[in-house]
């Protein structure tokens, strides 16, 4: 097995701080763009058929569709995680995708309709949409093919993170012959990154967190995404070492540091790498029972005093 490459997991690393701003700020940059564009190719035709129209009026077309289409993206992105484009469920979700991308279009046409109302209004015109029946056909071709782009580029930028940073999985059953270790209770994760792979031990997790249809592993400060559920994960590892603190959260007890009670009857588990993780009153008693680890049990205690 190789390890992975040192420069991807430095670019990596310095782009993890960022990637909450970068995330947003690449599609307001792209829609932007896209907006002045329109906008330069609107003011040539207008200028071509010397049709009279104002200076401010292809501005306002443009940028009212576009300024809605950035709203609508958050929406598009949560969609598509309650119903991922992946593979094995393709067929399953397209349906809900392509019922999506209706409501897509008819709330960014009644948007960017408002907006350029307002605009008008202010400007002491009145702004006339047309047919609607014509013109909602007209604008769902255009936003069905622009709700299919967003998911595109979504897909294509997740792909390329986890190369990347590395993308966990089970080590298989041999076809002949017996495991070299329990498939029911893995030692050892599998891990792929930029074609190349190497085993991770499961006594170095630290803390796992679900995401989506992921389950992040936490290794020496790095993710690796592992696609699976969390209950299902929690029926795989050790109940001696990894236990469930929250509905999001599994903790390695070997690294953590201390328990902070809140006045909710909820915790705050701090790790030994500075991190902060939820544990609600549901899932904390699963720390009780384990004698071996003195001081946590302490900080229980001291919790439900």
């Amino acid at each position: 097995m190789n390890t992975p490459t040192f420069e991807s997991q430095r670019w990596l690393d310095c782009y993890k701080p960022w990637q909450k701003i970068a995330e947003p700020a690449f599609w307001a940059v792209f829609f932007c763009a896209n907006n002045v564009f329109n906008s330069v190719i609107s003011w040539i035709d207008i200028e071509h058929g010397a049709r009279g129209f104002s200076a401010w009026e292809p501005i306002t077309w443009e940028w009212s569709s576009g300024l809605v289409l950035i709203l609508l993206v958050p929406a598009v992105i949560a969609f598509e995680r309650r119903f991922p484009l992946r593979v094995d469920v393709l067929r399953q979700n397209i349906p809900f995708h392509l019922a999506a991308s209706v409501v897509f279009s008819v709330v960014h046409v009644l948007g960017m309709v408002g907006l350029r109302k307002v605009v008008y209004a202010v400007n002491q015109r009145s702004y006339d949409f047309g047919d609607w029946s014509r013109e909602l056909a007209y604008e769902y071709l255009k936003d069905f093919r622009t709700y299919f782009l967003i998911l595109v580029l979504l897909i294509l930028y997740r792909l390329v993170l986890l190369r990347m940073q590395g993308e966990a999985r089970l080590l298989d059953a041999p076809d002949t012959g017996a495991p070299v270790e329990a498939i029911d209770r893995p030692e050892r994760f599998l891990v792929r990154k930029l074609d190349k792979e190497f085993l991770l031990p499961a006594a170095e997790i630290e803390w796992l967190q679900a995401m989506g249809n992921y389950v992040n592993l936490r290794v020496r400060g790095r993710d690796y995404p592992l696609r699976t559920t969390m209950a299902d994960i929690e029926n795989r590892l050790d109940p001696g070492r990894f236990v469930r603190v929250h509905r999001s959260h599994m903790v390695n007890l070997d690294c953590v540091a201390e328990i902070e009670p809140v006045d909710s009857g909820d915790a705050r588990v701090k790790m030994r790498d500075g991190t902060i993780i939820p544990a609600s009153r549901r899932y904390r008693q699963n720390l009780r029972p384990v004698s071996t680890h003195v001081g946590i049990n302490a900080s229980i205690n001291r919790a439900e005093n």
